[in-house]
């Protein structure tokens, strides 16, 4: 390797250890998970006419590309991640964490940091979740499937070490 591409990359790793707030690689994702417990929704922004078909995009740059997902209640939701950027799951893992209403998100996210052999989904608050998708990374997609059945408002997150500050937000069940 030449010496201005070792250098360009020593830079890129200094760069995504930075954004990835210093933390080590994750696990391969083996399998998305629902908790039975689940209950259902509508869509928000997407293209599809079908009721509760959600589409999310996470980036290179830690953000979704939205803060809010709609759902109808007691109807199954078929939601989407992608990960529409290019670095690796084990420097810039996205996932999507669906959480139980008054879920404290600060806490969950401590405990995710610490369960990094199932990919950042901490098996001590699977009470707490009502779905998640796969870890990805750049160019990868996982599609779940659930239902909620209740009202209200459902916050989700990724949960890949120290995306939380930035990669949350709302499903709101009507």
């Amino acid at each position: 390797m030449n010496k201005t591409i070792k250098i360009s990359m020593v830079m890129l790793m200094g760069f995504l250890a930075v954004t990835s707030c210093g933390k080590k690689e994750t696990a391969p994702a083996e399998s998305t998970e629902v908790n039975e417990t689940s209950t259902e929704g509508e869509a928000a922004p997407v293209t599809s006419t079908e009721e509760n078909v959600l589409v999310i995009e996470g980036n290179d740059q830690m953000q979704f590309n939205v803060n809010e997902l709609k759902a109808v209640a007691g109807k199954p939701i078929k939601l989407t991640l992608k990960h529409v950027g290019q670095i690796a799951k084990e420097v810039m893992g996205h996932n999507l964490v669906i959480l139980q209403e008054g879920t404290d998100q600060a806490a969950f996210a401590v405990k995710a940091n610490d369960a990094k052999a199932t990919d950042y989904i901490p098996e001590s608050e699977k009470a707490s979740i009502i779905a998640h998708t796969k870890l990805l990374g750049g160019g990868e997609e996982d599609t779940i499937e659930f239902t909620i059945d209740k009202k209200g408002s459902y916050p989700f997150v990724c949960s890949f070490p120290g995306h939380v500050a930035l990669m949350k937000g709302v499903l709101i069940v009507e």
